[in-house]
């Protein structure tokens, strides 16, 4: 096998990789801002204050994905150059 390509198994195994990143970035996500969608309708906020706190979970909801994404492709790269 030449040095410097990947095999069919690490193209593979990087596919799924990246799916299962992107998921489980989205499932966070939505987790975050579900939270932050039943905070405003327990605690019936009004109309301005209901949007701030779906805006901040949209906001802290949307940065907590990328964070997953990222952890997960940082140290799926890292296993890989290990040879794991």
């Amino acid at each position: 096998m030449d040095k410097g390509r990947e095999s069919r198994w690490e193209k593979d195994a990087m596919t799924v990789e990246i799916v299962f990143a992107l998921v489980t970035a989205v499932a966070l996500a939505a987790a975050v801002f579900a939270v932050a969608l039943v905070l405003a309708l327990a605690f019936d906020l009004s109309g301005s204050t209901s949007k701030a706190v779906l805006k901040g979970g949209a906001l802290v909801g949307s940065a907590v994905g990328m964070w997953r994404l990222v952890r997960v492709l940082y140290r799926f790269d890292t296993e890989r150059r290990k040879g794991h």
